[in-house]
């Protein structure tokens, strides 16, 4: 495989600042050797330029910092599908979440091109299906979900020209366990496939992979990985802006990566959400690292 990395420090969708460090802090945990030492040919394109808070006043209070937002995204979109047309497979590193609309964008975009849907595995403490009119706190890192399902301003859900960029059917939301008030019934009239905490710990981190993997691939060319550090426990990944206890464990976040890279269908993966200065030792980042490993192909044995 030829993996290009891309950095994206945005930390506009949200209000915790260190998050922007989060790809220096995954690249100094040893990301790009790691990759190398699995045979894959890797090519690190660095970081986009993304404008910080001091720059601007962040505009609406209910999607704050949109406009340079979506510009980000935007780059982010054109740089994951020129990605793929050039053959490489994309590694996305935030950031915060919200930079999952340019890059689901950039594959959708890609794959629609072609005449082909792809599927989407979201894996997240959180459901990130907000709009400005439910966010209790105005914070696009808990919209871009819904952005790609279609749902929230033309800004974020049109990033490529067309939407939606995923179709709910075909997307899973995994590790779900703190979702606000009002979005709870953006997700369940969606029709996205959901698998909270509850049911991993009823039906056990294979049973809902499985599951998952069957709903993703399903008349797909394939599905995106937007893998929240925040869907881990908070006592393996402290480094996070919006931890909340009860999350997987350190060995059902690998069994979860493994499963997606024995079903060879994964077509882009980002990791986000790392906070290094709120982390312990990098602690978060290393785990990030290793969870990548994992779905490139990483074995036990």
């Amino acid at each position: 495989m030829k993996v290009r990395i891309l950095g994206v420090p945005l930390d506009l969708g949200q209000a915790r600042r260190g998050v922007d460090m989060g790809p220096s802090a995954v690249r100094a945990a040893g990301l790009n050797a790691a990759i190398k030492a699995l045979g894959h040919q890797v090519e690190d394109a660095g970081n986009i330029h993304v404008k910080i808070p001091e720059e601007q006043h962040f505009g609406d209070r209910h999607a704050k910092y949109l406009n340079e937002i979506a510009e980000t995204c935007r780059e982010v979109a054109e740089r994951v599908a020129q990605t793929l047309e050039a053959g490489w497979f994309p590694l996305s590193l935030g950031g915060d979440h919200s930079i999952a609309i340019g890059t689901i964008a950039g594959v959708a975009k890609f794959y629609h091109q072609r005449g082909e849907p792809v599927g989407c595995l979201w894996i997240d403490a959180h459901a990130d299906m907000n709009t400005p009119e439910t966010s209790p706190s105005g914070n696009v890192h808990g919209m871009p979900f819904a952005a790609s399902l279609g749902f929230g301003p033309e800004a974020l859900t049109k990033i490529s020209g067309f939407a939606p960029q995923l179709e709910a059917r075909r997307c899973v939301l995994i590790g779900a366990r703190d979702l606000d008030a009002r979005e709870r019934r953006i997700v369940k009239d969606s029709g996205v496939n959901v698998f909270t905490m509850r049911d991993i710990d009823e039906q056990n981190m294979r049973g809902v992979m499985e599951k998952s993997l069957a709903l993703a691939t399903e008349g797909t060319a394939g599905f995106v990985v937007s893998w929240d550090m925040d869907v881990v426990d908070p006592v393996e990944a402290p480094g996070v802006g919006t931890p909340v206890h009860g999350g997987i464990t350190f060995r059902e976040a690998h069994l979860a990566m493994e499963m997606i890279a024995d079903s060879h269908k994964m077509v882009s993966l980002e990791l986000v959400e790392i906070n290094p200065i709120i982390d312990v030792h990098n602690k978060t980042a290393i785990l990030g690292v290793g969870l990548v490993t994992s779905a490139l192909g990483k074995k036990i044995l």
